[in-house]
């Protein structure tokens, strides 16, 4: 079923308003109240009777713009909602997409549009593809990327992981997105042993791999974390949004004047569909490169989904710059061929356990990762 266009104002200006579409669980009977008691919730909170006023009514209450059968009891109900309740903010952009309505179990938010003139407002990713393919000197095939890890050790044996990593020729080294400020190796301790390993690796060779650290904390705390970071020769950074809030993700996207690397950490804890949190929403909020949890890994996500991912973070969008996928999570060298063929050139591939796995034989392990993506890209 489908609600009539008469029923929305015909003196409706589009770029005030936010579509947001929504898998609601409901018999059919009773979905278009439930329809309007999500926009409801996702507005003003109230019921409509008790809302007066007539600016409130016309301008700020969500409508049911649409209410389509997608399964046995199961509808897509999209909404409008007042682009100014947002604030113009990625924090409350979440609130009112999904706040209130994300504590009832029937509702799932799956995609979201914007008006141009709402994304204006954003900034988007600062670097996107092609910034990160400049600072990373890389270009006509797929980034390579690891990880430092495990948790729990000290600066020192970070830094000779990272050593190992870049004499490999990879492309970019992060640090674990659990690494924050632990007494064991603290952020500033751990970014110079690194950093310096991997600024020795870079003249010695001749290479160009950068360091990608992880901020954490209160947002005060991030800004003395990438100052330190920089005056380190630091060129990229990691960041997990829904742990340190996406309004953090949009600050530092404005304030650090370098890449920034989303970890989806905490991201399966909303009923938000992940093309539209990890791809668009991450990518509004200014992420240039999102790490997802690829199919046929540790995690349960479908190739439909991390497709739906990459294409959400590079597909053209209005003004914004596209974001480089990061597919992870479990994957392996043996699978190289098949993440290029799936994602294209346009990725940055992530292994890390399945590198440090080999022990010993890491360097060798390694190179034999680089020299894959390298064969398998050029053929593209």
């Amino acid at each position: 079923m489908s609600v009539p266009a008469a029923k929305l104002q015909a003196s409706v200006d589009a770029d005030r308003w936010i579509q947001a579409t929504y898998r609601v669980q409901a018999p059919a009977a009773a979905i278009e109240a439930r329809a309007q008691a999500i926009a409801l919730e996702q507005s003003v909170e109230l019921p409509l009777k008790a809302v007066r006023d007539p600016r409130v009514l016309r301008d700020v209450v969500a409508r049911v713009a649409d209410i389509v059968p997608a399964g046995p009891e199961t509808f897509a109900v999209t909404l409008q909602l007042a682009a100014e309740t947002t604030g113009f903010e990625a924090g409350q952009l979440l609130n009112m997409l999904f706040g209130n309505t994300s504590l009832q179990d029937d509702v799932a938010l799956v995609d979201v549009a914007m008006p141009a003139a709402f994304t204006a407002r954003f900034g988007g990713p600062r670097f996107g593809v092609g910034g990160i393919r400049e600072i990373a000197g890389v270009h006509g095939r797929p980034l390579t990327c690891s990880a430092l890890k495990p948790l729990g050790l000290d600066p020192g044996q970070y830094a000779a992981i990272a050593r190992t990593f870049a004499r490999a020729g990879i492309d970019v080294i992060k640090d674990d997105h659990g690494l924050a400020d632990q007494a064991i190796a603290p952020f500033t301790a751990r970014v110079r042993e690194v950093q310096r390993a991997v600024d020795a690796v870079n003249r010695e060779i001749g290479a160009n791999c950068v360091y990608a650290p992880s901020v954490s904390g209160s947002y005060d705390r991030i800004c003395e974390q990438v100052a330190e970071a920089r005056s380190r020769g630091v060129r990229m950074l990691l960041i997990a949004p829904m742990v340190t809030g996406v309004a953090a993700l949009s600050a530092l996207a404005r304030d650090a004047a370098i890449p920034i690397i989303a970890h989806p950490a905490l991201a399966g804890s909303m009923r938000i569909a992940a093309p539209l949190l990890l791809g668009k929403l991450f990518r509004l909020f200014g992420a240039d490169a999102t790490i997802f949890p690829n199919a046929g890994g540790r995690f349960s996500y479908d190739p439909e989904i991390c497709a739906g991912i990459a294409d959400a973070a590079r597909a053209p969008w209005q003004h914004l710059a596209p974001t480089l996928p990061v597919p992870a999570g479990g994957m392996s060298v043996e699978r190289v061929p098949e993440l290029v063929e799936r994602f294209g050139d346009d990725a940055m591939l992530l292994i890390g356990g399945n590198l440090l796995a080999a022990g010993d034989q890491l360097l060798p392990r390694c190179r034999a990762f680089v020299d894959a993506v390298g064969a398998h890209g050029a053929r593209r």
